[in-house]
C-alpha cells in the first residue's frame, strides 16, 4: 500500500508542475529560513558552553544597592583596604572548601585589557590582544594547552602564556616557542611557559596572550584597567547555593561596613552568562538570549507560512481530486487511509524540499557567515543535525498535509461521482483565515524589521553631544607617555597636512566605562548620605574644542589661566542635575585629593551605549598625564594622508612601539554590533516571509483564475471591461491583506515597544510605521495577484466557452 501512495504522489507531482514548483519552492524556501536561523541559535548557544564539567563553572557577579537604586555587574571585589586584598586566593580557596579553583581575569572595552599591546622579537614589533589572569586559569577552563601545564602557564611573574598563532608569528612553531624571551611593552622580559590552541570562535574570551595577574597586583605591570572578573569552578557534587551563602558570609568579613551601599555575590553558570549577561534589578537575567527566542519565534513562523501555502493551495485543488476520492471510497478504502495517504503525500513534499533546502544551505552557507560575521560550519557529521532534519521533515509533512488530509478524506462519494461538489462555507472561511494569518505574519515580521533598522540607524547616526566624523585616537605608550616626546608628538603632526587638531585624553571618547567611587567625590552643598559616581576624564586644553563639545555656561580650559591645571573643572548638566546644584560656577567639588572649582558646564553627551542614560562627567586638565589615548582630528577627505604623516612621525619618536590607530566611530559602531546583525537578519527573514506568502497567494490565484474562466467568459461577452474583471477578480484577496493588517498592528506594536524599552534613548512609534508595512504588504500582493488577474481578463471568451 504504502509504495503505491509513493507512486500516486510522484505521479501528482509531475502531472501538475506549475502548482508542485510553487509548493516545493515554499517549503524549501520555510525550511532554509529555519535551518539557517536554528544553525545560528545553536551557535549562539554553544558560546562558552564548551568546557569540560561546565556545570561546576561558574562567574561571579555583585548585585549592589545605593542610594535606593539597584545595580549589578561583573567586576570583581578587587579591592586594597588598609594595605590588605580583600579577597586573596588562597584565602577564599580555605575559607571555602567547595571551590576548588578561584581566579580572575581582566577584561576591558572591546578587548580583554582595553586596546592591542605591544609584543616583540628581534625586529618583529607586532601589537596583539592579551590580558591578565591569576594561575588557575587554565585549570578553571579547558582551553587546550600545546605546550606547557596548566599549573606551571602562569606560575611566576616573569611568565607568559602565547596562543599557536603568536607562537607562529615569532618563532616558527609552538615547540621552539617553549623557554625563549618576548620583549613586552619595550619594559619587561617574559618567558613563554605555555603555548595554547588559538581561542574558538565558540568562546568569549578572545585573547593572543596570557600575563599572570600576580606581576599586575605586585605592582610589576603598569595598571591599565580596573576591570577584574572572577571564575570558580566548584568541586564535583558541590552546592552552588551554600557556595554563595559562604561567600558573603566571607564578604562581610572582609568589606569596610557602609551603610550606605550594600552589596551581595551571586553565582551564575559560566554557560549562560553570554546569553544572559545584561543586569535587571542586580541580576544578569536578560540579554543577548532575547534575540534567541525572537528568532526561533521567526524561524517557527516562516515555517508555518510555508505549511500554510500547502495546506492553501491542496485544499483549493481538492475539486480536482474529489472523485479520487469518491471511487477510493466506492471500492473499500477506509477514511484512515485515505488520511495516510495525502499525509504521505505531504511528508513526500516535504522530503523533496527539504533536500532543495539543504542544497541552498550548503550553496549559501558561506554568504550567511560573512553576513553574520560567525563560523559555522555545515554539520555533516553530527547526528543530531540530521535527527533534527528528520523531525522538521515530520513535523512540516504533519502540520502541511493535516487539514487537507482531514477534509478530502471527509468528502461523501456519492455527491462528489454525481458531480455534486462545492466547498462549504467553513471550508473557505477556514482557508481565507490561513490566509489572513499567514499575511499577518508577515506584516508582523515588516513592523519589526522597520522598527529595528530605525533604531539601529538612530542610535548610530543620532548626534552624540560631540563630532565623531573624521577622529581617530592611538594609545599613549613608551616614549609618548612622557610629556616632551608628546608635546613634540603633537607639534609635528600639526603641521603636517591633513591634521586639524590633537590632543589627549585619559579615556577613549566613546567608551568611558571608568565610573570614580562614589566616596571618592565631594562637592560643595553635598548632603550628607548622596553618594555619586561621576565618570572622570583627565584631558588637554584643547580637548573640548577638538571634541566639537558645547557649553551650556561657564568657559572653556585656557593656557591662558594659569590656574585652570590646578584648580579647574568642567562638569556636564548631568552632574549638575545629580550634584542638585543652582548656578554650579565657581562652586568647588574635589575627585580623590584634587579640590577645585566648576568653570564651566558641558551640554551632555553621550559616553557609552543609547541603552545607557547619560552620566555625570567631570574633566579636569592634565597634559602630563602618561597614559590614556592621543586624539586626532583629520580633515574631511585627508584621513589616508594623515595617517601616512602620523605612521612616520610615530615611528621617528616611538620607534619600539607597532602604530595602531582606531576610528571613533567604527569603535562606536561596535556597541550596536548585535543589533546591526539583527537589523541585517530581520531585513532578510521578512523579505522571504513576504516572498512565501506571495508564492501562497499565487497559487491560490492561478487555481481562482483556471476556475472562474468561464465566468470571466460571460462577463467579457456581457460587456465587463479588463478592468472591472481585474477588480473583481482582485478584490477578495486584498481585502485579505487589509484584515491581515489589522490583525498584525496592534500585536506588533505590543512587541516592538517591549523591545525599544531596552533603549534609554530611541525612536518614537509613529503611526506611519504601520501604514508603510502595510502597503508594502498590499502592493506586493497587489502585484502578485494583478498578473494572472490580467492575463485572466485578457484571455479569447471564446476558448472558454466554445464549449457550451
Amino acid at each position: 500500500m504504502l509504495p503505491n501512495y509513493l507512486k500516486i504522489a510522484w505521479r501528482t507531482i509531475r502531472r501538475h508542475k506549475g502548482y508542485s514548483a510553487i509548493n516545493l519552492l515554499g517549503l524549501a524556501l520555510g525550511m532554509t529560513c529555519c535551518l539557517f536561523i536554528l544553525l545560528w541559535v545553536q551557535d549562539e548557544k554553544s558560546i562558552d558552553n564548551f568546557h569540560a564539567d561546565g556545570d561546576n563553572l561558574y562567574s561571579l557577579y555583585e548585585t549592589y544597592t545605593a542610594n535606593g537604586h539597584v545595580d549589578g555587574d561583573y567586576n570583581s571585589p578587587i579591592r586594597v583596604v588598609n594595605n590588605r586584598l580583600q579577597f586573596p586566593l588562597d584565602s577564599v580557596k580555605q575559607a571555602i572548601p567547595e571551590i576548588q579553583y578561584y581566579g580572575y581575569y581582566a577584561t576591558g572595552y572591546d578587548l580583554p585589557w582595553g586596546h592591542p599591546e605591544t609584543i616583540r622579537v628581534d625586529d618583529k614589533i607586532i601589537k596583539l590582544k592579551g590580558s591578565r589572569a591569576s594561575e588557575d586559569f587554565f585549570s578553571i577552563f579547558s582551553y587546550p594547552l600545546i605546550e606547557g601545564t596548566p599549573a606551571s602557564a602562569l606560575k611566576d611573574i616573569n611568565n607568559i602564556a602565547i596562543s599557536r598563532k603568536m607562537a607562529n608569528i615569532f618563532f616558527g612553531n609552538p615547540a621552539a616557542a617553549m623557554g625563549k624571551t618576548l620583549r613586552y611593552e619595550n619594559n619587561r622580559n617574559l618567558i613563554v611557559t605555555a603555548v595554547f590552541e588559538d581561542m574558538p570562535s565558540q568562546s568569549s574570551l578572545q585573547f593572543d596572550f596570557l600575563l599572570t595577574w600576580a606581576a599586575q597586583s605586585s605592582g610589576q605591570l603598569p595598571w591599565s584597567s580596573n576591570n577584574f572578573q572572577t571564575f570558580i569552578r566548584l568541586s564535583p557534587g558541590a552546592d552552588a547555593k551554600l557556595v554563595t551563602t559562604k561567600l558573603n558570609r566571607y564578604a562581610m568579613t572582609r568589606t569596610e561596613n557602609n551603610g550606605a551601599t550594600k552589596m551581595h555575590l551571586g553565582l551564575q553558570r559560566y554557560g549562560d552568562r553570554y546569553l544572559h549577561g545584561t543586569f535587571v534589578n542586580g541580576q544578569p537575567l536578560t540579554g543577548r538570549i532575547e534575540y534567541v527566542r525572537i528568532f526561533s519565534g521567526v524561524a517557527i513562523f516562516i515555517l508555518l507560512i510555508a505549511c500554510i501555502n500547502f495546506m492553501n493551495l491542496a485544499t483549493a485543488r481538492s475539486v480536482r481530486r474529489a472523485k479520487e476520492v469518491g471511487l477510493r471510497k466506492v471500492v473499500g478504502s477506509t477514511r484512515t487511509w485515505l488520511i495516510g495517504q495525502f499525509l504521505g503525500e505531504s511528508l513526500v513534499f516535504s522530503f523533496l524540499a527539504m533536500l532543495l533546502s539543504i542544497l541552498l544551505l550548503a550553496v549559501f552557507l558561506p554568504a550567511f557567515n560573512h553576513f553574520t560575521d560567525k563560523h559555522i560550519l555545515f554539520p555533516l557529521s553530527a547526528l543530531s543535525f540530521w535527527a533534527g532534519l528528520a523531525g522538521i521533515i515530520f513535523l512540516t509533512g504533519l502540520i502541511a498535509g493535516s487539514y487537507p488530509a482531514l477534509y478530502l478524506s471527509s468528502l461523501r462519494p456519492v455527491a462528489v461521482l454525481k458531480g455534486i461538489f462545492r466547498f462549504t462555507q467553513s471550508a473557505i472561511w477556514f482557508r481565507k483565515g490561513l490566509t489572513v494569518f499567514q499575511f499577518a505574519l508577515s506584516i508582523l515580521l515588516m513592523i519589526a524589521t522597520i522598527v529595528i533598522v530605525r533604531q539601529t540607524d538612530y542610535v548610530q547616526n543620532t548626534n552624540l553631544g560631540y563630532n565623531r566624523e573624521n577622529l581617530i585616537y592611538i594609545q599613549v605608550e613608551g616614549e609618548l607617555s612622557g610629556m616632551d616626546k608628546y608635546e613634540l608628538f603633537k607639534q609635528r603632526a600639526m603641521a603636517m597636512p591633513g591634521i586639524a587638531m590633537v590632543d589627549r585624553s585619559s579615556e577613549t571618547p566613546h567608551a568611558m566605562n571608568f565610573v570614580a567611587d562614589p566616596d571618592a567625590m565631594n562637592w560643595e552643598g553635598k548632603n550628607q548620605g548622596d553618594r555619586i559616581g561621576l565618570k572622570p576624564a583627565s584631558v588637554g586644553f584643547d580637548f573640548v574644542k577638538l571634541m566639537g563639545l558645547q557649553m551650556a555656561e561657564g568657559r572653556d580650559f585656557s593656557r591662558l589661566n594659569p590656574t585652570d591645571s590646578s584648580d579647574g573643572f568642567l562638569v556636564n548638566e548631568e552632574a549638575v542635575r545629580r550634584m542638585n546644584m543652582h548656578q554650579p560656577i565657581g562652586k568647588w567639588v574635589s575627585a580623590w585629593t584634587k579640590k577645585g572649582h566648576i568653570i564651566g558646564v558641558l551640554k551632555d553627551y553621550h559616553t557609552q551605549s543609547f541603552r545607557e542614560p547619560i552620566l555625570p562627567v567631570i574633566i579636569d586638565v592634565k597634559e602630563w598625564q602618561d597614559f590614556g589615548v592621543i586624539i586626532i582630528r583629520t580633515q574631511p577627505g585627508q584621513t589616508k594622508a594623515a595617517l601616512g604623516s602620523l605612521r612616520k612621525i610615530y615611528k621617528e619618536i616611538n620607534p619600539n612601539y607597532a602604530f595602531a590607530w582606531q576610528f571613533v566611530d567604527e569603535e562606536y559602531k561596535k556597541l550596536y554590533s548585535s543589533e546591526l546583525l539583527i537589523s541585517r537578519l530581520s531585513v532578510l527573514f521578512a523579505t522571504l516571509a513576504i516572498i512565501i506568502s506571495c508564492l501562497g497567494l499565487l497559487g491560490l490565484v492561478m487555481f481562482s483564475a483556471e476556475q472562474r474562466t468561464k465566468e470571466i467568459g460571460i462577463r467579457k461577452v456581457l460587456g465587463a471591461s479588463i478592468g472591472q474583471i481585474i477588480g473583481i477578480f482582485s478584490l477578495d484577496f486584498l481585502r485579505l491583506i487589509l484584515i491581515a493588517f489589522v490583525v498584525a498592528g496592534p500585536v506588533g506594536w505590543y512587541f516592538m515597544n517591549t523591545w525599544l524599552h531596552d533603549f534609554t534613548y530611541r525612536i518614537d512609534f509613529s503611526w506611519w510605521i504601520f501604514g508603510l508595512a502595510g502597503s508594502a504588504a498590499l502592493l506586493v500582493a497587489a502585484l502578485t495577484v494583478s498578473y494572472q488577474a490580467i492575463r485572466a481578463a485578457t484571455a479569447n471568451p471564446v476558448n472558454s466557452l466554445r464549449s457550451e
